[in-house]
């Protein structure tokens, strides 16, 4: 008989970015299963979303990197005792070492079970290793696995399960065609994509996420007589306005302006990459699991990425035509120019969905928790 749980999720804020989505997936999981979801945070945008979906919010800003946020471990400590949940899950460090000097206080007899998500490959420290004392420590990608088990020896590899992100099917669905008025808007926005190959790379500006390759590829796709696009769609932190800089100055350079557009931040990324060509994974460090990708390669829109992480696990399974060893540019050039009159068709199916993330991570919960 499946037990009704109570379960608090623990995590900095909920703003945007995956540890939230992820988050607010299973909190709904939870509802929608009978289960009672609470989560603490500092609060953000996804907060009235996540209570209408009908879980529980509790503001506590438990991520501030300041001395003073000690003093929530008392009020965490006096929550856990007034809920007694039967699961607290932790998803990142300093709420998770707030929540764990709370938990430590209680008798034993009152302790919740702890599940941790590692999200992706934190410094290697003894603050960090706080995100692998877990009864059940879930790792995003088989990646992410081998850096616990080579980086925290003493964990043990029975307790971490691979839970790979997941995205809706029904969402992203194969052959997914955005809305005429949008592709209306879109051409008269970006009219110089009119007939040219959308090649896309779908990343915040930032040096390890490759945009210098993408422009190195572009170029040497115009230098190959191919009528191609360059989108780079995402957002620049302040803090790399430098950067961005830099590569417009080497677009300009290599007399690539009217061949290559910044979109900047987009909240219609998965029509953009619904009407892309190829899109591009040029990650210089292996990502935890890149969820752009599998959006792609879900929709039918083939991927060309850089072998290794997250994206290299997504691509062996669905797409394997489309990997290429890190930093192979020619690589890169040569499928897009094989491909840009017929693509090798993309996998319909794929294991990388939200039914799997939130049954396989709910089966954690209902087997920590039959044991209370």
């Amino acid at each position: 008989m499946t037990k009704k749980l109570t379960v608090i999720q623990l995590l900095p804020a909920l703003n945007s970015g995956g540890v939230e989505r992820g988050t607010t997936e299973i909190a709904h999981a939870l509802v929608e299963a009978g289960h009672r979801s609470i989560v603490i945070s500092a609060g953000g945008r996804l907060v009235d979303k996540l209570e209408q979906e009908g879980s529980t919010h509790i503001t506590l800003p438990i991520g501030e990197k300041k001395l003073s946020t000690l003093k929530y471990i008392w009020q965490l400590r006096k929550l856990f005792r007034e809920i007694q949940p039967d699961i607290i899950h932790l998803r990142s460090r300093l709420p998770a070492w707030i929540a764990y000097l709370a938990w430590k206080k209680l008798p034993k007899d009152r302790r919740p079970h702890i599940v941790t998500t590692v999200h992706g490959p934190y410094s290697v420290n003894k603050y960090s290793a706080i995100m692998t004392i877990g009864e059940r420590v879930i790792a995003v990608s088989d990646m992410i696995k081998g850096y616990i088990t080579s980086n925290y020896p003493s964990t043990d590899a029975n307790n971490i399960t691979v839970i790979h992100r997941g995205i809706d099917p029904s969402q992203y669905s194969y052959g997914y065609k955005p809305e005429e008025s949008w592709l209306n808007q879109w051409q008269q926005d970006f009219p110089q994509l009119t007939d040219r190959v959308i090649v896309t790379l779908p990343a915040r500006i930032t040096a390890w996420k490759g945009q210098d390759d993408f422009i190195s590829i572009i170029d040497q796709l115009k230098a190959k007589g191919i009528s191609v696009h360059g989108l780079i769609v995402g957002e620049t932190h302040p803090r790399k306005q430098n950067f961005l800089a830099s590569l417009k100055q080497r677009i300009a350079e290599l007399n690539l302006n009217s061949d290559i557009t910044f979109t900047g931040h987009r909240s219609d990324l998965q029509n953009i990459l619904a009407v892309s060509n190829i899109v591009l994974s040029l990650a210089k460090q292996p990502e935890a699991f890149g969820r752009t990708t599998i959006e792609a390669l879900s929709m039918g829109v083939p991927v060309i990425g850089y072998d290794h992480g997250g994206v290299a696990e997504q691509l062996e399974t669905v797409f394997p035509q489309g990997k290429v060893a890190i930093g192979k540019l020619e690589a890169v050039t040569e499928k897009v120019v094989a491909w840009q009159n017929k693509t090798p068709k993309v996998g319909k199916h794929h294991p990388f969905t939200l039914q799997n993330l939130c049954d396989e991570t709910l089966a954690i919960y209902q087997e920590l928790g039959q044991s209370k």
